[in-house]
């Protein structure tokens, strides 16, 4: 279409035909599937769940609900559908509710064309301003989603209040042919659905008993959790009978899928991206999550958000980079070590049930922590348990024998890397047990794998983790037991399964 064009009577010349928003949404959505496209680019993990069924609602022309947990991509799903509208589509210019210039529906847009008729001006939308949201919160009035009698308006223009021209519009009349998002929509108290309810389905609109006919043209867009559903609000029943397509949305199905996304989001500098991350501690990161969400400690009913993997890589290279910055270091790879920096991460991304809140927000997250390494484990190891059941030899006796004769290692996350190498070498076996699994690896690689195989024992009761000040001390586990028996350990247990 061609956006030069300024009065209304050069756009009929141009043989412009109006269509709804639905309609034009339907049209577009045609076109990018013919092209194998899909219009939602960056969304994973939804491939063969919900974008073939939002785009069912769309080519359907329905109003759509977007039922999930947080952290489940509703409202990014709900703004990257403006890239289905055109362009540009032409309105009167000066109204308020960016009317068709063929249609208008409002006091001015037919006052203009009966005073211009054909030389009435013409301005162009940009789809980008086509797209409302507003987060549904118990304050909200229906003023602010419907408007209002303005009285300095009809002082004003001298107006009596049965004059359509006194009415202050809200957001919804504002969102006329472009897609309104209401998240969180059982926020929205009861009498204020009700109105909403009116809008859809009588294409009206009632002010301080000023009732005016107003077909507006929207593509409305819900976004609900089922937590907030059935506990602390409700869609009332005529709303949401009047939605018409109800698509529920989920979390990563796999790791793959989980690390796609976090690197997609995550926000690091150029200097945290020269830092080196092994794909071990990357899926660590992931599976951190997978542990919460299946956790008798965390309320799965709230969920477990994807913002808590994003979190918590961003604050594992900041962990590392923190260590090689005060080391003087030019250059650094992330430890298993440096997990422990995102707690802060977990522990704000979580809602614990009465038994979390008694083990506390810390130990859960190291707990989460210790069992996403014992869950990945046995990808890189044999099973300890196992080995040390088999008849043949034990590729971890030499180290825990070695422990057993009351050494110990302290890993912390501010060791240098010198240190860090030193304290791994000493161990006896630690190194050819990594070797002889991993052989092609660099040496970073396999002092990661060496301190993964210390993490890993411990996870299976073959020797004692202990916390201490930024880091974990390693030690015989029957040791430790026998010490912390009789108080003469210093270290604060973390966690022993």
């Amino acid at each position: 279409m061609d956006i030069n064009i300024k009065t209304l009577g050069e756009l009929k010349k141009s043989g412009y035909k109006s269509r709804s928003v639905k309609e034009e949404l339907r049209a577009n959505l045609i076109t990018l599937l013919r092209s194998n496209k899909e219009g939602f680019q960056g969304i994973l993990g939804y491939d063969e769940t919900v974008i073939p069924e939002l785009q069912t609602a769309l080519l359907s022309r329905h109003n759509v609900l977007l039922l999930g947990l947080r952290g489940q991509a509703k409202t990014r799903i709900a703004r990257l559908m403006i890239n289905l509208l055109d362009e540009y589509v032409p309105y009167i210019a000066g109204s308020e509710i960016f009317e068709d210039p063929l249609q208008p529906i409002s006091w001015y847009g037919r006052a203009e064309i009966d005073a211009h008729g054909d030389n009435t001006p013409i301005a162009w939308l940009h789809r980008s301003e086509r797209y409302t949201e507003k987060l549904a919160t118990p304050d909200v009035t229906v003023a602010d989603l419907v408007g209002d009698v303005d009285p300095i308006k009809a002082a004003s223009l001298r107006l009596t209040y049965n004059d359509e021209r006194v009415i202050h519009y809200g957001l919804i009349p504002r969102a006329h042919r472009g897609i309104f998002v209401i998240n969180e929509l059982p926020d929205l108290q009861a009498r204020i659905q009700v109105a909403l309810f009116n809008m859809l389905q009588e294409k009206d609109i009632q002010i301080r008993g000023f009732k005016l006919r107003l077909p507006l043209d929207i593509q409305f867009v819900f976004t609900a959790n089922p937590e907030d559903y059935t506990n602390r609000g409700s869609i009332v029943t005529p709303l949401k009978d009047r939605i018409e397509s109800q698509i529920l949305t989920h979390y990563p199905r796999s790791i793959e899928i989980s690390r796609k996304i976090t690197f997609q989001e995550a926000k690091l500098t150029e200097e945290q991206k020269a830092i080196e991350v092994d794909g071990l501690l990357k899926d660590l990161v992931e599976q951190v999550a997978f542990e919460a969400r299946k956790s008798e400690y965390i309320d799965q009913k709230s969920g477990v958000s994807a913002r808590l993997t994003i979190s918590a890589y961003e604050n594992l290279v900041s962990t590392a980079e923190r260590r090689m910055i005060i080391n003087g270091e030019k250059n650094t790879f992330v430890r298993l070590s440096d997990l422990s920096g995102i707690t802060p991460a977990i522990t704000g991304k979580i809602e614990l049930v009465y038994e979390g809140e008694l083990e506390g927000p810390v130990h859960v997250a190291n707990t989460l922590i210790g069992k996403a390494i014992k869950t990945l484990f046995t990808r890189y190891f044999p099973d300890p348990e196992k080995a040390k059941k088999s008849k043949r030899a034990n590729p971890y006796a030499e180290i825990t024998d070695w422990f057993a004769d009351d050494h110990s290692v302290d890993l912390t996350d501010q060791l240098p890397y010198s240190s860090y190498k030193k304290l791994l070498m000493e161990v006896p076996g630690l190194y050819d047990l990594a070797r002889k699994f991993h052989p092609k690896l660099t040496e970073n690689q396999t002092l990661l794998l060496m301190e993964f195989v210390l993490h890993g024992l411990a996870e299976f009761s073959q020797l004692s983790k202990n916390s201490m000040a930024g880091g974990t001390a390693f030690s015989d586990m029957f040791g430790s037991l026998f010490n912390a028996e009789f108080g003469e350990d210093d270290h604060d247990e973390n966690d022993l399964h």
